[in-house]
């Protein structure tokens, strides 16, 4: 009898057994698996606070997952109001990505917009390029589109560009020497200006505060228009970042003429106004669309 029960019931008992270690290891495997991703999140945010602008491969590279994976965070962490998404990476959306709130702020306003102008941009920066980069948002996130460029020469006033793009070993990125600003975000002053006369600089990539055609570019502080003009005076050639925003806004100085713009980007929000007096004005214009298309 006894024999006979063992052999009714021990695979009976075995089968129990199986399936209450694979509830507890599913369980345990799904509680592991949350844990896991609230992990990496929080190591993803970490790392885009130490490196902002980190793209999507550097990042699943550094936390050993996949591309897709990293999407999926990233966009989760978006709809938490965590961070900022652009083309390819992401950046936290705190004021802690840069260094003064003043920047930060600029950074957010209009960044759909700007994104899209540094996007088509950066078709105009090659490897081994010598550009300059102003100390505004939209250049900033012209930085962001142009980090994987190999052996760029770099001049700017601006502290946060200048850090994003020097990450990259093959670039030399000279940070203009003098007096930091208020906000502490950018570098001006005679110094400034000194080094910028012993400089030859193919492109500038320049923004601005206001734009009309009648003072062309405008700034709000005067020692900024002063490094433009400088800079421009040293280029072949001026790329003016102008969202639509900035149209019909005249500011305290000038820094640039229309005729001084060699092309001018912004984005497709400009009223048809304000394009019809820019084709007038034959000014040589790009109306940025949110899909990149070549330059025509």
């Amino acid at each position: 009898f006894f024999e006979c029960y063992y052999f009714l019931t021990f695979p009976l008992f075995n089968h129990i057994i199986s399936l209450l270690r694979s509830t507890i290891f599913n369980k345990f495997q799904q509680k592991e698996q949350q844990l896991t991703t609230h992990e990496r999140r929080l190591t993803l945010v970490d790392l885009l606070r130490k490196q902002p602008g980190l793209r999507v491969p550097e990042l699943a590279e550094s936390l050993g997952v996949s591309e897709g994976t990293i999407r999926n965070d990233l966009n989760a962490l978006e709809g938490e109001g965590r961070l900022t998404r652009f083309h390819g990476g992401a950046m936290l959306s705190d004021q802690g990505i840069f260094q003064n709130s003043s920047f930060s702020t600029r950074f957010r306003e209009n960044a759909a917009e700007k994104k899209v102008i540094a996007r088509y941009a950066s078709m105009l920066v090659n490897d081994g390029s010598s550009i300059l980069l102003d100390a505004s948002s939209t250049a900033y996130y012209l930085g962001i589109d142009i980090q994987e460029k190999k052996r760029l020469r770099v001049i700017t006033n601006g502290l946060d560009v200048a850090r994003l793009l020097a990450r990259n070993s093959t670039n030399t990125v000279i940070l203009i020497g003098g007096v930091l600003n208020l906000d502490g975000s950018s570098v001006t002053g005679l110094f400034s200006e000194n080094i910028i006369e012993e400089l030859h600089i193919q492109r500038a990539f320049v923004s601005c505060s206001g734009f009309s055609l009648e003072r062309g570019m405008t700034e709000v502080h005067l020692a900024e228009a002063q490094l433009k003009r400088k800079a421009i005076e040293s280029s072949s050639e001026l790329i003016a970042l102008v969202d639509s925003s900035k149209f019909g806004k005249e500011d305290f100085t000038h820094f640039a003429r229309p005729e001084q713009i060699t092309h001018l980007f912004t984005d497709s929000l400009i009223s048809p106004d304000w394009a019809s007096r820019l084709q007038r004005a034959r000014l040589s214009v790009t109306i940025c669309e949110a899909e990149v298309a070549p330059i025509k």
